[in-house]
């Protein structure tokens, strides 16, 4: 289980990223551009913004537990929730095998 700060510093960067995304993407299409002191003006504004509203810095976390590592993105949860569901029968269409 992860501590609920981890979980709250997730949240806080998610609403950062939302909150950022369209002034990036407009600086981003600037710096595709031909005009150099644009780019260069754009550049200088991307650095200026928060690290945390870059959404490369958030992570992919369990819906259940809140764990980082070995989190399958199809279905939003780590491995081991996964499996736990799986053998519950609460995920329909996953039979054991030999896992």
């Amino acid at each position: 289980m992860a501590k609920e700060s981890l979980k709250a510093r997730e949240i806080k960067r998610a609403k950062m990223v939302a909150k950022y995304a369209a002034k990036r993407a407009e600086l981003k299409k600037i710096m595709k551009g031909d005009d150099y002191e644009a780019k260069r003006a754009a550049d200088i504004a991307l650095q200026k913004l928060p690290p945390n509203s870059n959404p490369i810095r958030m992570h992919n976390r369990c819906k259940l537990s809140g764990r980082p590592k070995g989190y399958m993105r199809q279905f939003g949860l780590s491995r081991i929730d996964f499996r736990e569901l799986a053998l519950a029968g609460k995920i329909p269409g996953v039979k054991k095998a030999s896992w």
